[in-house]
Protein backbone atom coordinates (compact mmCIF):
# COMPACT_ATOMS: atom_id res chain seq x y z
CA UNK A 1 0.00 0.00 0.00
CA UNK A 2 1.55 3.43 -1.16
CA UNK A 3 2.06 6.17 1.42
CA UNK A 4 0.52 9.75 1.39
CA UNK A 5 2.58 12.32 1.14
CA UNK A 6 1.51 16.48 1.77
CA UNK A 7 4.02 17.61 -0.79
CA UNK A 8 4.01 17.27 -4.39
CA UNK A 9 5.94 17.60 -7.39
CA UNK A 10 6.68 21.18 -8.36
CA UNK A 11 5.65 22.93 -4.73
CA UNK A 12 7.98 25.33 -3.13
CA UNK A 13 8.88 24.06 0.43
CA UNK A 14 11.00 25.53 3.27
CA UNK A 15 13.39 22.75 5.44
CA UNK A 16 12.53 22.74 8.66
CA UNK A 17 14.95 20.61 10.12
CA UNK A 18 18.62 19.57 9.86
CA UNK A 19 21.60 21.16 8.11
CA UNK A 20 19.54 22.82 5.54
CA UNK A 21 16.99 24.06 8.23
CA UNK A 22 15.54 27.66 6.50
CA UNK A 23 16.60 26.98 2.89
CA UNK A 24 13.56 27.37 0.46
CA UNK A 25 13.52 25.15 -2.72
CA UNK A 26 11.20 23.70 -5.51
CA UNK A 27 10.36 19.83 -5.37
CA UNK A 28 11.86 18.36 -8.05
CA UNK A 29 10.54 14.67 -7.51
CA UNK A 30 8.04 12.92 -4.32
CA UNK A 31 8.47 9.10 -3.50
CA UNK A 32 5.55 8.25 -1.35
CA UNK A 33 6.81 4.89 -1.13
CA UNK A 34 10.21 5.75 0.81
CA UNK A 35 8.20 9.18 1.95
CA UNK A 36 11.25 11.15 0.80
CA UNK A 37 11.55 14.12 -1.62
CA UNK A 38 14.05 15.61 -3.98
CA UNK A 39 13.98 19.26 -3.45
CA UNK A 40 16.39 22.13 -5.45
CA UNK A 41 19.51 23.24 -3.87
CA UNK A 42 18.60 20.88 -0.85
CA UNK A 43 21.06 18.24 0.50
CA UNK A 44 23.68 18.59 -2.38
CA UNK A 45 25.91 15.39 -2.43
CA UNK A 46 28.79 14.63 -4.45
CA UNK A 47 27.80 11.89 -6.90
CA UNK A 48 31.19 10.13 -8.48
CA UNK A 49 30.51 8.97 -11.73
CA UNK A 50 32.54 6.89 -14.23
CA UNK A 51 32.83 7.70 -18.04
CA UNK A 52 30.02 5.42 -19.57
CA UNK A 53 31.23 5.90 -23.40
CA UNK A 54 34.66 6.09 -24.65
CA UNK A 55 35.44 9.71 -25.14
CA UNK A 56 32.87 10.65 -22.16
CA UNK A 57 34.61 12.09 -19.20
CA UNK A 58 33.94 10.69 -15.40
CA UNK A 59 34.47 12.59 -12.05
CA UNK A 60 32.95 14.21 -8.83
CA UNK A 61 29.07 15.73 -9.69
CA UNK A 62 27.32 17.72 -7.49
CA UNK A 63 23.75 16.20 -7.10
CA UNK A 64 20.40 17.06 -4.63
CA UNK A 65 19.38 13.97 -2.27
CA UNK A 66 16.51 12.49 -1.01
CA UNK A 67 15.53 14.28 2.31
CA UNK A 68 12.59 12.69 4.39
CA UNK A 69 9.29 14.65 3.68
CA UNK A 70 8.74 15.30 7.09
CA UNK A 71 11.48 17.66 7.61
CA UNK A 72 9.88 20.42 5.40
CA UNK A 73 6.78 22.57 5.12
CA UNK A 74 4.85 23.92 2.58
CA UNK A 75 6.05 27.50 1.73
CA UNK A 76 3.49 30.46 1.78
CA UNK A 77 3.78 33.49 -0.05
CA UNK A 78 1.00 35.11 2.03
CA UNK A 79 2.67 34.60 5.42
CA UNK A 80 6.33 34.15 4.02
CA UNK A 81 7.23 31.09 5.69
CA UNK A 82 6.53 27.26 6.09
CA UNK A 83 3.05 26.23 7.43
CA UNK A 84 0.74 23.82 7.56
CA UNK A 85 -1.83 22.55 5.09
CA UNK A 86 -5.60 21.73 5.95
CA UNK A 87 -8.00 20.78 2.87
CA UNK A 88 -10.96 22.49 0.92
CA UNK A 89 -13.77 21.71 -1.16
CA UNK A 90 -14.41 24.76 -3.45
CA UNK A 91 -16.97 24.99 -6.29
CA UNK A 92 -15.34 23.88 -9.88
CA UNK A 93 -16.06 25.11 -13.47
CA UNK A 94 -18.00 22.22 -13.83
CA UNK A 95 -20.24 22.34 -11.07
CA UNK A 96 -18.22 19.59 -9.35
CA UNK A 97 -16.81 19.98 -6.04
CA UNK A 98 -12.57 20.51 -6.01
CA UNK A 99 -10.63 19.28 -2.75
CA UNK A 100 -7.70 22.12 -2.72
CA UNK A 101 -4.86 22.82 -0.10
CA UNK A 102 -5.02 25.90 1.63
CA UNK A 103 -2.38 27.61 4.72
CA UNK A 104 -3.79 26.79 8.02
CA UNK A 105 -3.14 30.45 9.12
CA UNK A 106 -4.39 32.44 6.61
CA UNK A 107 -6.71 30.60 4.39
CA UNK A 108 -4.79 31.03 1.26
CA UNK A 109 -5.07 28.56 -1.55
CA UNK A 110 -2.01 27.25 -2.44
Amino acid sequence: MEKKLHIKTDDTVVVISGNDKGKRGKVIAASPAEGKVIVEGVHVVHKHTKPKRQGESGGIVDAEGAIYASKVQLYCPKCGRGVRIKHKFTEGKDGKQKKVRVCAKCGEEL
